[in-house]
């Protein structure tokens, strides 16, 4: 392993991610607001706990109570007022059902004069869900739309139609109160209708659409499931005003300032990267070959969120796969690597952030007796990467603003 562009790895991912915690971004959507009734929160996301945390810092008792729906292992102490659910990611459980239940209790016969502060970040479709179907039927249709392949966008167009609280079902529930709403996109385009499959935002997808995802992907679902995809979802809402304050353009922004301070020259290519993983991590390799011959430091940076298809029964998650999909293309080149990672500090079902590989990657693989393409295959590259000490890990970051995927040539 390239020592020198590990650590170079490691500080762009490190100073990327503090540079978009919600924090300032919740300060920045509160200033000089002035709630006359009620103020109630309810924070859902893999960020939740920390935008809560910061609006509970802003307005102290003002918040009269608060309710919190994050993934496991993501909250970091209790807020005052506040009760903090932990719950499961990316297929929801019993204790997403719980907290969300929590929250429609919370918010349940408020007055036209209140608020609820909405604070809603990447993951909230699956923590913050009351299902119209049976739990086991809901997780069942949510695995096989990840398994499928199908993007967000396609995902949670199925999710809206089969919920209590999706498309913009949370906003009437809390009515006539208003809904200030906050949001950390992790979708991109930043659609409001479609982050956390938009509880508070009026729905642009059509049951004609859930229908045609439905029929694309074959997706197996009982007959109340299908009849439920003909109702259409909220088109307006007149009770909410929604902020973006963060998205996956400053994660890019943040991670080419910080390849600048590291005397790279950073290209931006793009902040709305939505392909297969492997075909991104491929592509990033070409782009390095491409200018190895430059003779001067690069840093190319892709933003936005790829897709796993599962072929196998490995663990890992897109940005492992998409660092080691790169592996490949770059073996033998000693001044380059790739490396990715998902801003909230997870990716997939794992304690790995991301991967990265380098121009050694390959051979540090043949040697242990794996072959990139058969890891792929069986979509195991935590495993894979595990043995060569390409993990990136973080630990839970308290933000979600999607992936960023960086490929360094020095």
């Amino acid at each position: 392993m390239n020592q020198v562009l590990r650590s170079h790895a490691d500080a762009v991912v490190r100073e990327a991610i503090a540079a978009v915690q919600p924090d300032a971004a919740v300060r920045r959507a509160l200033q000089g607001k002035d709630f006359p009734g009620r103020v109630l929160l309810v924070a859902a996301g893999k960020a939740a706990w920390q935008m809560a945390k910061a609006a509970s810092d802003c307005l102290g008792s003002r918040i009269e109570k608060g309710v919190v729906v994050t993934k496991y292992d993501h909250v970091m102490g209790p807020i005052a007022n506040f009760d903090c659910y932990e719950a499961g990611h990316p297929v929801p459980d019993e204790n997403s059902f719980k907290g969300t239940q929590a929250a429609l209790d919370l918010v349940d016969g408020l007055k036209a004069e209140d608020t609820v502060l909405f604070l809603l970040s990447g993951g909230g479709s699956a923590l913050f869900e009351k299902p119209l179907v049976e739990a086991e039927e809901l997780q069942h249709i949510t695995g096989q739309l990840l398994a499928c392949g199908a993007d967000i966008v396609e995902i949670n167009t199925i999710r809206k139609r089969l919920s209590q609280v999706k498309g913009g079902r949370f906003a009437l529930f809390c009515s006539p109160a208003q809904v200030e709403t906050v949001i950390l996109s992790d979708i991109l385009g930043d659609p409001l209708d479609m982050i956390a499959s938009g509880p508070a935002c009026p729905d642009s997808s059509t049951n004609t659409d859930a229908r045609r995802i439905a029929e694309k992907y074959g997706l197996k679902m009982s007959e109340a499931a299908k009849q439920l995809l003909k109702i259409e979802t909220p088109k307006s809402l007149d009770n909410v005003h929604t902020q973006i304050n963060g998205s996956v353009r400053e994660l890019c922004t943040a991670a080419a300032k910080v390849c600048t301070q590291l005397g790279y020259e950073p290209v931006l290519l793009t902040d709305q990267l939505c392909c297969q993983a492997r075909e991104a991590g491929s592509f990033l390799a070409s782009v390095l070959k491409t200018h190895a011959a430059d003779g001067k430091p690069l840093a190319f940076i892709a933003g936005g969120e790829t897709v796993v298809k599962l072929t196998g029964h490995g663990k890992g998650g897109r940005n492992q796969e998409l660092a080691l999909a790169a592996a490949a293309g770059i073996a033998g080149m000693k001044n380059a690597c790739v490396f990715s990672v998902g801003s909230d500090g997870t990716d997939g079902p794992t304690d790995a952030a991301g991967g990265y590989c380098d121009g050694d990657s390959c051979e540090e693989l043949k040697a242990q007796g794996l072959s990139i393409d058969a890891v792929l295959q069986d979509n195991d590259a935590y495993h894979a990467l595990q043995k060569i000490g390409g993990l990136i890990i973080t630990g839970p970051t308290g933000t979600n603003v999607n992936d960023v995927a960086v490929a360094l040539i020095r």
